[in-house]
């Protein structure tokens, strides 16, 4: 997969790039965990999420937060990575066109990031959180959430209790028009040391039901 560089706010933003196969194909943009704790887009779980959209014909897109790898500029509290995810989503859009449905997927930090993303881009047409960090940043934002999706956690996940992913998962299944899936693998932690093929199955299935249309 080639890599790109893109023109960011704080300067260069590296990132990886792959085309769909058709010309309408859909996109969605990756996002890695927290940069201050060694979060990069070579991050297994980053990865992973990446190629379960590449093998459903999606334009994929990772990139590494400023101030990481290539990319310039210094760790921003999530203003910055914000405004980075916002212009790789730009990149992402004008060169798909004609892109039939937006998804945005991340990772713990990026999992918030991508929330945030999508309450300012009304075109999404889902999402995917793994291991949303719902301890450390509040997610009260989500009001209303705009595009049905799906959070992933483990039972065992001693960063982000999982009581905390069910608070969330709770309040945005009150509202009327999206539909939240929630799973919890047991036993996994919030690495996924050795359950990356759970992150597989649950992720793919829900993508596989949701793109043949059986879920809203």
């Amino acid at each position: 997969m080639p890599e790109v560089i893109l023109a960011g706010a704080a300067g260069r933003i590296e990132a990886r790039y792959t085309a769909g196969k058709t010309e309408n194909a859909p996109i969605a943009l990756i996002l890695h965990p927290h940069p201050k704790a060694g979060g990069h887009m070579n991050n297994p779980v980053t990865v992973q999420l990446f190629h379960l959209f590449m093998t459903r014909g999606f334009s994929v897109l990772r990139f590494n937060f400023r101030g990481v790898g290539k990319s310039q500029g210094e760790f921003d509290s999530g203003i910055g990575e914000l405004a980075d995810a916002a212009t790789a989503l730009d990149w992402l859009q004008a060169k798909n066109p004609t892109a039939s449905q937006f998804w945005v997927a991340g990772y713990n930090f990026g999992a918030y990031i991508g929330m945030q993303l999508l309450m300012r881009r009304p075109e999404t047409d889902g999402f995917v959180s793994v291991s949303p960090p719902a301890n450390a940043y509040d997610f009260s934002f989500l009001a209303p959430c705009p595009a049905s999706g799906m959070f992933l956690n483990g039972s065992a996940d001693a960063v982000v209790p999982p009581s905390e992913v069910e608070r969330v998962v709770a309040k945005l299944r009150t509202q009327k028009g999206i539909t939240i899936a929630h799973e919890v693998v047991e036993g996994a932690g919030h690495f996924w040391t050795d359950q990356l093929s759970e992150v597989e199955q649950r992720i793919g299935g829900y993508l596989d039901r949701r793109l043949a249309g059986e879920l809203e």
